[in-house]
């Protein structure tokens, strides 16, 4: 295997002390201009990097930012919402030079994954997702010392800074859509209860609902997987009156209900109307397209890690309030039918 060069070797070939060279590639002053080309050019002949554990001994930091999922391992991979969030990380980080470590963790351990991550000064910072009603979370990192940005938590009283997009609005307004093409009987299938933005979702509906005059429609747990997108909708076709409608917490679970209801014999949009929550890239190339309301997580991702780095680096950072989701009207939704 070959010996990744050291600041030695940059000295060696530049002729000059390791302390010259790490004054230069530090870009500490005091260093002749001829002198500083000299260390630079020998560096890049030789293809040295800094490593991170030398850098992180050298300023104190780690050089990487935290984010722990707290679900189900085997359920992880299957949200394409994570991957964008975590695209949108990327694209800020990979300019400052940091690094993102992705603890996946089941919900018993989560605490004790924040605080190896802060005990073994791992991370410099994580950013806090799926914010749950009387989440201990943002006690624990205060706690800890670890600074923290909280994830699309409007009105939840964390004392964190938070990166929030509405998803109220959307949500009312694919409501609105299809009570203006017929619908009176809309079902809603929930993601899990104790996240924040779930329970916006839900309520989204069932005000929109209510400002339509309509009575309260049948509310069912989906979890926000496959799984229980799939076993919601089943239970939904088989009532004695079926919702002509659907409006699912997520994207993954309107994926997997329109397949059931494919299976069944139902048409899309023909027999039952169906809007799902995120627009993923997938959402489009459904079979009809999926008509949802859009969160753009690549962007989220990204305001997400400017307010983190900028909260590591000085020490603050402001709230910030990304444009509200909105509804993306595809081929999944169509007039009531005539019963």
């Amino acid at each position: 295997m070959t010996r990744r060069p050291t600041i030695g070797d940059v000295a060696k070939l530049a002729g000059v002390s390791r302390a010259t060279v790490s004054f230069v590639l530090n870009n500490r002053p005091g260093v002749a201009v001829d002198t500083q080309r000299r260390v630079r050019s020998a560096a890049e002949g030789l293809g040295w990097t800094p490593s991170s554990s030398a850098r992180a001994l050298s300023t104190g930091r780690a050089r990487a930012v935290g984010l722990v999922l707290a679900r189900e391992p085997e359920l992880i991979g299957t949200d394409p919402f994570f991957p964008a969030f975590m695209a949108g990380i990327e694209t800020v980080i990979s300019e400052t030079g940091d690094g993102l470590m992705l603890q996946m963790s089941r919900p018993e351990n989560e605490v004790d994954t924040y605080r190896r991550l802060a005990a073994d000064r791992r991370v410099d910072g994580v950013f806090l997702t799926d914010l749950r009603a009387d989440d201990a979370r943002p006690a624990l990192v205060a706690e800890l010392g670890l600074p923290a940005v909280a994830v699309g938590a409007p009105d939840s009283g964390t004392g964190l800074p938070s990166v929030n997009l509405d998803d109220r609005p959307a949500v009312r307004e694919a409501v609105r859509h299809l009570v203006d093409l017929g619908h009176r009987d809309i079902a809603h299938v929930a993601g899990p209860d104790e996240f924040v933005h779930a329970r916006r979702r839900r309520q989204a509906w069932s005000d929109a609902l209510a400002e339509a005059g309509l009575p309260e429609g049948t509310l069912l747990p989906g979890g926000f997987t496959a799984e229980g997108g799939a076993r919601a909708t089943r239970m939904l076709l088989e009532r004695p009156t079926p919702p002509t409608a659907i409006v699912y917490g997520n994207d993954l679970s309107a994926t997997a209900g329109m397949a059931v209801a494919q299976d069944a014999g139902l048409r899309l949009p023909q027999d039952l109307s169906v809007v799902g929550f995120d627009d993923v890239p997938l959402a489009s190339y459904t079979n009809p397209p999926l008509t949802t309301c859009r969160a753009n997580p690549v962007s989220w991702g990204r305001a997400s890690a400017q307010a983190l780095v900028q909260l590591i680096e000085t020490g603050t950072t402001a709230d910030m309030d990304l444009e509200p989701a909105t509804l993306v009207v595809r081929g999944s939704t169509g007039p009531a039918p005539v019963r």
